[in-house]
């Protein structure tokens, strides 16, 4: 995190040179990993696929 010097409380600065700023990419993985998850709990049965994923990018905003 970047923060602006010549503060008594530092502002946290967020732009390209911070990493902390999602990308699309963090995004998908994070929908990725909630959807496998959901398989998890269920035991990995198939046919489920899309909805875990649904229910994954429901859950982490669009």
């Amino acid at each position: 995190m970047v923060t602006r010097k010549n503060s008594k409380n530092p502002i946290p600065v967020f732009g390209i040179e911070s990493k902390q700023v999602p990308n699309a990419d963090d995004k998908v993985n994070r929908i990725a990993v909630s959807a496998y998850y959901k398989a998890e709990a269920r035991g990995y049965a198939p046919g489920h696929e899309i909805q875990d994923w649904l229910e994954a990018e429901a859950e982490h905003g669009r």
